[in-house]
């Protein structure tokens, strides 16, 4: 990934909030066949941070390929940002259109996982994950167990052991800061991205 110096994030807490924060992840790797990517929701190992777990389908062919290098990407939030913003534009006109955004790639080592406590453990962490915060969150124990032994037998885990992380926080930071002031203002004005997002977009470190 290209990261010009104002863009280049390696502070471990914020590459770690994106993770949690935006954890569908496209999940990158090359086996036999050739480039695969796949799209499944990544956790962070809570005690190391540094192991990220889900699971695909049985049926997937990803799988059967054995251990291999691969590359989760989370994206966080992204914005298209208008030249008429700028206050250039109203003083010499010399200004284009770009997009700002934050991204996080996890490079690793891949593995899969048939074991069936480890899949109900994760399955179990994915579902409390993101049924939180709601009013009548479901639980596993509200589905049978035979329902569930057939979903184990249904998916293999995968576990992405993280070598390196490499953030990018594209955020008008190579700008002067009337002109940051400015692309805050209209992303704020565009009522396309909520408050967080605008203050990430802008310049704010993830947290």
């Amino acid at each position: 990934m290209y990261r010009p110096r104002p863009f280049a994030l390696d502070d471990a807490s914020a590459l770690h909030a994106t993770i949690d924060s935006h954890p569908f992840a496209s999940l990158i790797s090359v086996g036999d066949a050739g480039p695969s990517a796949e799209h499944l929701p990544l956790l962070r190992q809570a005690t190391t941070g540094d192991v990220l777990y889900g699971h695909i389908a049985r049926a997937n062919p990803l799988w059967q390929g054995g251990e291999r290098d691969a590359l989760a990407i989370f994206h966080g939030p992204q914005a298209y940002v208008s030249p008429g913003w700028y206050p250039e534009k109203r003083a010499h006109g010399r200004v284009v259109p770009t997009w700002n955004y934050l991204v996080v790639h996890a490079h690793g080592r891949l593995r899969f996982i048939e074991d069936r406590d480890w899949l109900m453990q994760c399955v179990d962490a994915l579902t409390r994950r993101f049924e939180q915060g709601r009013e009548r969150p479901w639980s596993l124990a509200e589905a049978p167990a035979d329902y569930l032994d057939g979903l184990c037998r249904a998916i293999v885990g995968v576990e992405l052991s993280v070598e390196r992380l490499v953030g990018k926080h594209k955020a008008s930071q190579n700008k002067p800061p009337a002109t940051r002031e400015a692309v805050r203002r209209g992303l704020r004005d565009d009522a396309r991205c909520s408050a967080d997002e605008v203050d990430i977009l802008s310049g704010a470190l993830p947290r």
